[in-house]
């Protein structure tokens, strides 16, 4: 069920730019906690963070639609309001141990280096992955690219 917050934050979006579709897009929030949501949201608010990295077993456990380019995403902060409408620019799925130091830095994380990443992302599809299969060095990941629509 879609919130009024939600429902008027999308009028409001639309009215400013009456090219978006009538359609709501995804409603999410980044991170497994609030805090992490809250944290992560102000990366993407600085504009920090650009990027971001799905295990591609979680969408398949859910019967997701895995992201693709052109994609809208309504991002919420840890309290589950909406704060920032993101454009998907690119998708690409590769192993996890093949995931590049430049899509790392993209994330915005920690210091921004390849072995942060790989160290945060294990750790957090080890303790939050949404299906059985967890993590694995090979997992298939989708590192998706973005940028802010709103605000």
């Amino acid at each position: 069920m879609t919130s009024p917050a939600i429902s008027e934050f999308w009028a409001a979006r639309r009215a400013a730019d009456p090219t978006l579709p009538e359609a709501l897009p995804e409603v999410w929030a980044f991170g497994a906690t609030p805090a992490h949501a809250d944290a992560l949201l102000a990366l993407v608010l600085a504009g920090t963070k650009t990027g971001t990295a799905s295990s591609l077993w979680d969408y398949e456990h859910a019967g997701d639609p895995v992201p693709a380019a052109g994609d809208l995403s309504i991002i919420l902060d840890g309290a589950g309001a909406p704060q920032a409408l993101i454009e998907t620019t690119a998708v690409a799925t590769v192993p996890f141990d093949q995931v590049d130091a430049e899509h790392a830095a993209s994330e915005g994380e920690g210091d921004l280096t390849l072995a942060y990443w790989r160290a945060a992302h294990e750790r957090y599809w080890r303790e939050h992955s949404e299906g059985p299969r967890g993590f694995e060095p090979d997992m298939p990941v989708i590192c998706e690219r973005f940028r802010v629509r709103y605000p």
